[in-house]
């Protein structure tokens, strides 16, 4: 990471549903000036393939961009480049940890990094650009992971892909706060 970047990964399964959604929803919280590159894959991805269009109404309605997105497989190579990697289960995790294990420290659940990031005492993260804030973030959320722990479901987020329109929006329902924690914590 340089001072003013910082490159942040988010992984699913086929990267069509939850990643892109999460990608393009925090691109649009942090703002067009945040040093903050938020990219996504799949841990089984669908290669190519766009956000179908229950997710892409979820997310343009938040007003966030859904055009332009082609899904792509997470590698070890990205997983490397990225300075923090947001799963959306428990299960993505360990896959991504699996994959490439010196990404341990700074990756995270989506719900778990906002439930840690919200933990956190705001004076402890210094302040400075969304970038340099996220990036003081991970270790900080990282050395407070056991202090609050929760249900084994509570951090994992429910994948819409083959549901009906109200199962995209309870995903969308679960992502769409996190997302907004871990975007005001980089504001300051």
């Amino acid at each position: 990471m340089t001072a003013h970047h910082l490159r942040v990964l988010v992984v699913c399964t086929g990267n069509i549903c939850r990643s892109p959604a999460v990608e393009r929803l925090l691109t649009q919280a942090l703002g067009p000036d945040s040093g903050v590159e938020v990219t996504s894959a799949g841990v089984g991805a669908m290669v190519g393939a766009p956000m179908p269009r229950e997710m892409a109404e979820l997310v343009g309605a938040a007003g966030a961009a859904t055009e332009e997105f082609a899904a792509r497989q997470l590698t070890e190579g990205l997983l490397r480049e990225a300075d923090l990697v947001i799963g959306l289960t428990r299960s993505h995790r360990s896959r991504i940890v699996e994959l490439y294990p010196g990404a341990v420290r700074r990756t995270f659940t989506l719900r778990e990094l906002a439930r840690l990031a919200a933990a956190i005492d705001p004076d402890e993260i210094p302040s400075g650009t969304p970038a340099a804030r996220l990036a003081a973030l991970a270790p900080i959320a990282a050395s407070q992971r056991g202090l609050h722990a929760r249900p084994a479901g509570e951090d994992d987020v429910v994948d819409p892909w083959g549901g009906d329109k109200s199962l995209y929006r309870e995903s969308f329902d679960q992502l769409r706060p996190a997302v907004d924690v871990i975007a005001a914590v980089a504001r300051g």
